[in-house]
């Protein structure tokens, strides 16, 4: 399976320390964030990995370049302007499909999230009908309301689910054929995922291990310190 990092933010909330540097490539015990993704994606056994980029996308080349020291295959789809997360995602869709002759499910996480361990690969298989599988967390101090609920294995917006709601991760399957029929130029994925949500067309799976959405100063702050610890701890 081919996966992608979705690499383009600004990282506004992550300022002044996104001023010289794509929010990426900023480190957390010595390590830039989108290393640690790596690490993962190559553990898994994905051998291509697409990173999207726009803001200091440069950069990102230059630290990662091709990959082969992960044991992967890194390729880039540079943006001039940032397309949010579905735009981006539909750009790079040659890239995860060898265009067009592997249309295959893919992998996609949050260049700004940091998981232990991503979801293991046995669960990033899409049943069938399904066009995408979305791994939700639990609803993190600075989003309480959630994103989400589980009816079984299906999300669902239904109002009489929303005491059950759970966040999205950033982290998710998707069929090529999520993106038929999607707007051009810059969209979030939400807009989709709502509609095939409507259609009974998007699974989604309850990630129980260790998760940060990286998005300030003192998010990455305490997972800094977080990392830290579990490395003195296994000295």
């Amino acid at each position: 399976m081919h996966a992608m990092i979705l690499a383009a933010g600004r990282g506004e909330r992550l300022r002044p320390l996104t001023d010289h540097s794509p929010k990426p490539l900023i480190k957390a015990a010595g390590k830039p964030l989108i290393e640690y993704h790596l690490e993962n994606l190559a553990a898994a056994g994905v051998t291509r990995v697409v990173i999207n980029h726009a803001w200091l996308g440069h950069m990102l080349e230059q630290q990662l370049g091709d990959g082969r020291r992960w044991g992967l295959e890194i390729v880039y789809s540079p943006e001039t302007a940032a397309l949010e997360t579905g735009g981006g995602i539909k750009q790079a869709l040659p890239l995860l499909t060898d265009n067009g002759r592997n249309p295959a499910p893919f992998l996609v996480v949050n260049g700004d999230v940091f998981v232990d361990q991503l979801p293991h690969v046995e669960h990033w298989t899409l049943p069938d009908g399904m066009l995408a599988k979305l791994f939700l967390v639990d609803n993190p101090a600075q989003h309480p309301q959630g994103d989400f609920a589980l009816d079984g294995q299906l999300l669902t917006l239904q109002p009489e689910f929303d005491h059950k709601r759970l966040t999205f991760s950033g982290i998710g399957v998707y069929h090529p054929e999520f993106f038929n029929d999607s707007p051009t130029g810059a969209f979030g994925t939400p807009l989709l995922i709502r509609r095939e949500i409507a259609r009974g067309r998007v699974c989604g799976s309850h990630f129980e291990g260790y998760w940060c959405d990286v998005g300030t100063v003192t998010r990455l702050q305490g997972l800094e310190q977080r990392l830290i610890q579990t490395c003195h701890r296994a000295r």
